[in-house]
């Protein structure tokens, strides 16, 4: 087997040589790896693997009967004659013979095991056959090697397996012989059988195709980085803003209430003052004007003050408008930059 090994590598390398300066175009297949994604061979199989548990358990369990039978005989040695002891032993003997050959003949090299495997094997392999066959014819295959075989394959690439080509142009053909209606049979008949392909080109594809998944994906990863650092930058803007804001709100309250403050002190030391100083406000401004009575200076001065804190009750609550406008302003100038940041976040 080792001879013929060789014999074929020699004629292989050979043939090489002849077609090197051409180019040679050679492939390979796994014939167990097709054969495990062919349905109808793993459905077969798992057939004939329950005939053979069966076989099996029918063996084991008449072995199981004669080993029975010699411990009996073992343990009735004693009561029994020679004659009946040598009868019963033949008896063993020639079951357990019968056995053995029932044995050989499901499990033997021609068993019906084995012929029924290689029954099972046939038509995949002549399906198989055909189909590298059809690849060679289209693509120019100058070799196509089997893995799976005896010959010796060191190193086999990726990019020259042909064997998922094979298992698609078996399901192919096998699509086309189950097809029943007229219209199945028209599309199974139309249908190509196996594609032209250039590996070469198809692995530059898949390179570039990688090539580009990479890249799209340093890009989308550099992008959510940047738009990370860009919300982190404009959250913490906004946490300074607000921040400020709520320092300029308290600072103006603050104001707000010394001022209030000191416009009710004013109004209580107003209260305060007596008829008495009144009269005496009265009385000094007599001297400057004579022809008003006294009666009339006392209300004048009373008019005088009541304006006075009129003015300045007018004029606080001046102030208190013009603050609650600038706070209502404030609140909508944060409710704009809110909006703003909510677009933006939106858009991206």
């Amino acid at each position: 087997m080792q001879n013929k090994v060789l014999f074929l590598l020699t004629l292989v390398l050979i043939s090489i040589s002849s077609y090197a300066q051409r180019g040679v175009r050679v492939a390979y297949i796994d014939t167990e790896y097709i054969l495990e994604n062919v349905p109808e061979y793993q459905e077969a199989i798992a057939q004939l693997n329950q005939k053979a548990d069966k076989w099996k358990n029918e063996i084991a369990e008449k072995l199981s009967a004669i080993e029975q039978k010699r411990k009996d005989l073992s343990n009735e040695k004693a009561l029994l004659t020679k004659e009946l002891i040598a009868e019963r032993e033949e008896d063993i003997y020639f079951e357990e013979k019968e056995i053995l050959d029932y044995q050989q003949k499901r499990f033997g090299p021609n068993g019906d095991l084995f012929i029924q495997q290689k029954q099972l094997m046939q038509p995949v392999q002549d399906q198989i056959f055909a189909a590298v066959q059809d690849i060679a014819t289209n693509r120019k295959y100058d070799f196509i090697l089997d893995k799976s075989s005896n010959a010796t394959i060191l190193f086999s690439a990726k990019q020259y397996d042909i064997s998922e080509t094979v298992i698609r142009s078996i399901t192919r053909t096998a699509k086309r012989t189950q097809a029943q209606s007229k219209a199945e049979r028209k599309a199974a008949k139309e249908e190509e059988l196996v594609p032209e392909i250039n590996l070469e080109q198809e692995a530059r594809a898949k390179a570039l195709e990688e090539k580009k998944k990479a890249r799209e994906s340093a890009i989308e990863e550099a992008r959510q980085k940047k738009l990370a650092a860009r919300e982190a930058k404009v959250k913490a803007a906004e946490e300074r803003r607000q921040k400020i804001l709520e320092e300029r709100e308290k600072a103006k309250q603050a104001k707000l209430n010394a001022r209030n403050k000191v416009s009710e002190t004013d109004d209580n030391e107003e209260d305060d003052k007596t008829d008495d100083d009144v009269k005496e406000e009265a009385e000094t401004e007599t001297d400057t004007t004579e022809t008003k009575t006294r009666a009339q200076l006392i209300e004048e001065n009373r008019q005088k003050k009541l304006a006075e804190r009129e003015a300045r009750k007018k004029a606080l609550e001046e102030k208190k408008k013009k603050i609650l406008e600038e706070r209502q302003k404030a609140l909508e100038e944060r409710q704009k930059i809110r909006d703003s940041i909510n677009n933006i976040n939106q858009n991206k």
